[in-house]
């Protein structure tokens, strides 16, 4: 199915943003696996190689992913200032939603390296 949306998607020609808009509108309700998203890539790859080059100019999936660890690396990134500069566990917990085991991490690696 994710397949032939990429197919009509890039045959309707539409500006990147408006592909962007309808493509992240559709990875919302679609999600696939690993494993899946692998099995699509090669299904893509077989198809018309002009189709191809424009399905792969599509942001795909990876860029959310990338986002979400953006996102995790600048949460632990507050944790750990927030470690140094000696707040306390629950302070930390309460302000970056990160569980108290990786605010613990944190802390003893933090604690290693000095």
């Amino acid at each position: 199915m994710k397949k032939e949306f990429l197919r009509m998607l890039v045959q309707m020609q539409l500006d990147p943003a408006r592909q962007r808009l309808i493509y992240g509108f559709f990875e919302r309700y679609l999600k696939l696996t690993v494993e899946e998203e692998k099995t699509l890539m090669q299904e893509v790859r077989d198809l018309d190689p002009n189709l191809v080059e424009k399905i792969m100019e599509i942001p795909i999936s990876h860029e959310e992913k990338g986002k979400e660890i953006g996102k995790e690396i600048a949460t632990k990134n507050i944790a750990r200032n927030m470690i140094i500069e000696g707040a306390s566990v629950e302070f930390i917990k309460k302000v970056t939603n990160l569980s108290v085991d990786k605010i613990l991490s944190l802390k003893k690696s933090i604690n290693k390296s000095k």
